[in-house]
Order: structure tokens, then C-alpha cells, then sequence
């Protein structure tokens, strides 16, 4: 088994399985932004007598339908990159059993996620479970950097590692991932309590979206205080690889704001929140980089 995939594939498909993970986020802020949330009405089947769409569900069925079948190509690509793992690892390659625990747990987050999407539907997109559905969504990314990471770097990545940041610069990348969780999270709620539901006739939280969307600003001027902060002290120290990830942390964190205040200002225009939605999967990679990278100097 650990040959049907080359071993010198592993990178290329480590960096297909995190840009294939940002990618459906996307597809699936459109089933939402489209209101196809339940263009499809029940889970595993799309209706009570066919698993596939037909006309007339219309459009909204199309698109849900289209999210799902997206599933089939992260699995595939899920799988493949595991394979390449084994092949890996059965090759001598350094760090191999890491490589092969990253891919795996990447491998079976994507049936857990299509389960997790399944209880939206069935909860008749329940704003929680649709939050928690984009958070699993994040958390995933953050493994697919890090398995980037690991394969661009295959050392021992131990706690006596030379070549690892200082001690007070991995904690501040500790405490930015951490703010950027509770921003990545507070975003949720202001979604599940914004016009955007998936359904038109899907419920909402109930919270006010305005104060809610303060709250979430408040959260992000923290977020990049903490940043400008580690991306000093990495100049400062000399730490290129931290700089260059918060760097792009900074980068990413700006354009999200310019998007937020504008969609905000416009009553949320499709198009932009869908950009938004782009962003805050960005936001969760950018995170887990500084995280990783605070591991290493280079």
C-alpha cells in the first residue's frame, strides 16, 4: 500500500489538501450567501427519495447538492496524501510517523465534517451547528499548515531543538493563535445573528448583530496589536520565518478589516461576505503558521 503513492508526492499533495480545505469554506459560504442551505432538505440522502438532486429542488438544490459532492474530491485528495504519507515514511524519510499521524487525522476530519454538515441540515441550519461546522472547517486548515510545515521542514521538531524561537516569543505566537480563535469565533456569532441563515426560513440566534459585530471589531484591534508585537520582537530577534508568518498574519488581518467595515457599511453584499469568508480561512492558516513557524527560526 505505502507504494501506490510516491513518496516525493507528499509536499505537493500536503499543499493541495490545505488549499482544497480553504476552498470548500468558500463553496460553502455560497450555499449559505445563495440561501441553499437546505436546497437539499434531509442528510445522507438529498431528498426522502434520491440521493441526487433533481429539477425540482431548482437551484438551491444544485448548489448544495454541487458543496456535497466537493466532499468526494477532499476525501480523495485526503486519501492520496496519506498514501503518500505511508510511502514516506516506508522510505526512511525523517519525521515519517509524524507525517502519517498529520495525514490521518486529516483523512478522517473530512468524514467527521461531512457528518457535522449532515446535522446542519437535519437542524434545519441551526446557527450553532453551523458555527461549529466553520470551526471544525478552521481547525482543519491549522492541521493542513502544519502538515505543510513538517513536510517543508522534516526535522525532529523537539522540545530541545536549537533552531527553535525563544521561549518569550513562542508564547506571544501562543497567545496571538489564541485571540485569533476567539476572533475567529466571535465572526460566527455575528453570522448566525446576521440575514445571512442559509434558508429563508432557517432561524437565527437572536443576538443583536450590531453590538455583536462591535464586540467582534474590538476583538480584532487586539488581535492585531499582538501581531505588529511578535512581528517586532521576530525582527528584532532575528527570526525570519516567524517574521515572514506574521507578516502575512498582518497582511491577511487588514484586508479582512477593510472587507468587514465595508460589507458592514453596505448591509452585507454577497459578494463581499463571501470575500470575507475567503479571508477568515486565510486568517486561520496565517494563525497556524505563526504558530508552527515560533517552533523555528527558519
Amino acid at each position: 500500500m505505502s507504494n501506490i503513492v510516491p513518496a516525493r508526492y507528499l509536499r505537493p499533495l500536503a499543499v493541495t489538501n490545505l488549499v482544497a480545505n480553504i476552498m470548500i469554506v468558500v463553496t460553502g459560504g455560497v450555499v449559505r450567501l445563495t440561501a441553499s442551505g437546505l436546497g437539499c432538505p434531509t442528510w445522507p440522502r438529498c431528498t426522502d427519495e434520491s440521493y441526487v438532486a433533481h429539477g425540482a429542488l431548482g437551484i438551491h438544490g444544485a448548489i448544495e447538492f454541487g458543496n456535497r459532492m466537493l466532499t468526494w474530491v477532499l476525501a480523495a485528495v485526503a486519501i492520496t496524501c496519506w498514501l503518500a504519507a505511508l510511502a514516506y515514511r516506508a522510505s526512511g524519510g525523517v519525521n515519517g510517523t509524524r507525517t502519517v499521524r498529520l495525514s490521518t487525522m486529516i483523512a478522517l476530519y473530512v468524514p467527521a465534517q461531512a457528518i457535522i454538515g449532515g446535522v446542519t441540515v437535519l437542524t434545519d441550519l441551526n446557527p450553532y451547528v453551523v458555527a461549529f461546522h466553520l470551526l471544525v472547517s478552521m481547525a482543519l486548515i491549522g492541521l493542513c499548515v502544519l502538515l505543510v510545515e513538517v513536510t517543508r521542514q522534516p526535522d525532529t521538531w523537539s522540545a530541545d531543538d536549537p533552531l527553535r524561537a525563544p521561549e518569550q516569543t513562542r508564547r506571544l505566537a501562543w497567545l496571538v493563535f489564541g485571540v485569533g480563535w476567539v476572533v475567529l469565533w466571535l465572526g460566527t456569532v455575528v453570522t448566525g445573528s446576521g440575514p445571512h441563515a442559509g434558508d429563508l426560513d432557517a432561524r437565527r440566534t437572536g443576538l443583536d448583530p450590531q453590538v455583536w459585530s462591535h464586540v467582534h471589531a474590538s476583538a480584532v484591534y487586539v488581535l492585531v496589536a499582538l501581531t505588529v508585537g511578535i512581528l517586532a520582537l521576530a525582527h528584532r530577534q532575528r527570526l525570519e520565518g516567524v517574521r515572514r508568518a506574521a507578516g502575512a498574519l498582518l497582511l491577511v488581518e487588514l484586508l479582512q478589516g477593510v472587507v468587514g467595515f465595508v460589507q458592514y457599511f453596505n448591509d452585507l453584499p454577497v459578494p463581499l461576505v463571501t470575500v470575507h469568508m475567503l479571508g477568515a480561512s486565510l486568517t486561520a492558516a496565517t494563525l497556524a503558521w505563526v504558530v508552527v513557524r515560533a517552533q523555528r527560526t527558519v
